[in-house]
């Protein structure tokens, strides 16, 4: 089980063939933040950024959104984004975890309609982490 005695420092991933939103947050203040909004090519990020923000922010744990349909099936790029979290767990020998992203993107489009929302997106899988961190799962 997941729990914040043994996270304490989070990035959170909202993956994406072209661009991926990156997040931070602590369970301390319980407050997440967007980072950064990485490029990709076909889902493949810079891995030489990723590993930039990773040494600074030195996470405990790394927080995957999880695209889903609303039926809770898988979308299209679940596959896609279980891979990018099992390359992450390897490279950076980090626990990495997936979360239900239903709506995040659609609720950052409210707060920034003219903008990228990735680095957005992301921040709310992170709180969704924070408010029931039981609900992850593995890649």
């Amino acid at each position: 089980m997941l729990n914040f005695a043994h996270h304490k420092a989070l990035i959170g991933f909202d993956f994406g063939l072209k661009r991926i939103g990156v997040a931070t947050a602590n369970t301390t203040t319980m407050i997440a933040t967007p980072l950064t909004i990485l490029r990709a090519h076909s889902g493949v990020p810079d891995w030489i950024a990723v590993s930039r923000i990773i040494d600074e922010w030195t996470p405990d744990l790394l927080v995957i959104g999880l695209p889903v349909n609303m039926d809770g099936s898988d979308g299209e790029l679940s596959s896609r984004a279980k891979k990018f979290a099992r390359r992450l767990s390897a490279r950076f020998n980090k626990r990495t975890v997936m979360i239900d992203e239903r709506l995040t993107s659609h609720e950052a489009k409210k707060i920034r309609p003219d903008e990228n929302i990735d680095d957005l997106a992301a921040t709310f899988i992170l709180e969704t982490w924070l408010n029931a961190p039981s609900s992850a799962s593995d890649p």
